[in-house]
């Protein structure tokens, strides 16, 4: 499966963006998609989780309430909803796919990897 994320850009504090990853190749439906993001000069983040289902989703405690990860079989797209939008989610995002068996925090649990998107929130 290849996956392209977008929907990233320059964004004020206090607002939202949804941060879409499209699936091609195979149905999204077969994978786990995780979000992660990078920002400069620091380590890769897990960001949210949904399972191949889309019964259950995963957050990192902090972005708990904040970010929603949804999946739309149909689109063969997952979507992360992004509100309140803080200078500190500045990063690259990008998506994976994959089956993680349970570990679906950890980047290398998943098998496929796509381009991210950047996503820059002013103050």
């Amino acid at each position: 499966v290849q996956l392209q994320a977008f929907g990233g850009g320059l964004a004020q504090a206090g607002t939202s963006l949804r941060l879409s990853c499209a699936a091609s190749g195979r149905p999204i439906n077969n994978y786990a998609v995780g979000w992660f993001r990078q920002a400069p000069g620091k380590d890769q983040e897990f960001v949210a989780a949904i399972n191949w289902s889309g019964e259950h989703t995963f957050y990192a405690d902090s972005l708990k309430g904040r970010f929603t990860i949804s999946k739309d079989n149909a689109k063969n797209t997952v979507y992360l909803a992004m509100s309140s939008l803080k200078p500190e989610d500045t990063a690259l995002y990008y998506c994976a796919a994959g089956n993680p068996r349970g570990d679906y925090n950890h980047y290398s649990g998943y098998d496929h990897f796509g381009r991210g998107t950047l996503v820059t929130v002013s103050s």
